[in-house]
């Protein structure tokens, strides 16, 4: 598993983590049943404190992305990643949904609207 902190990243370090572990599963990098580092070796790698790193993983276990087991780990959940690649679709789609309502009231036509993602897109 492959973790990587961005110092300079707006968002906090756990969900930084939280982000980057759901991408892992959503892509099928991560495979049910797989075994997450423990959440001290994962804070020791990175460099960040235990808290932070605990705080990633009940996020992701409260999201249904892992199960956590007294004594043994933290591993993938078994899930229809086809149901979770669709419900993260429909947050996109009402994210996108409230953007173009701002954009309509600022007067912006689709092309500016698109050249705007496409630069975002880009610059990701």
């Amino acid at each position: 598993m492959k973790i990587i902190i961005s110092n300079s990243s707006p968002d906090p370090i756990y969900e930084q983590i939280t982000r980057q572990i759901k991408a892992q599963v959503l892509k099928g990098d991560l495979q049910p049943g797989d075994v997450l580092p423990s959440i001290r070796s994962l804070a020791r790698e990175l460099q960040i404190s235990v808290i932070t790193t605990k705080r990633a993983y009940e996020e992701l276990e409260r999201e249904g992305f892992i199960n956590a087991v007294t004594g043994k780990g933290s591993f993938i959940a078994d899930q229809n990643v086809e149901l979770m690649k669709e419900k993260r679709l429909k947050i996109m789609e009402d994210r996108f949904a409230e953007l173009v309502d701002e954009a309509r009231l600022l007067g912006m036509s689709r092309n500016d609207l698109l050249n705007m993602l496409d630069i975002l897109y880009e610059e990701m």
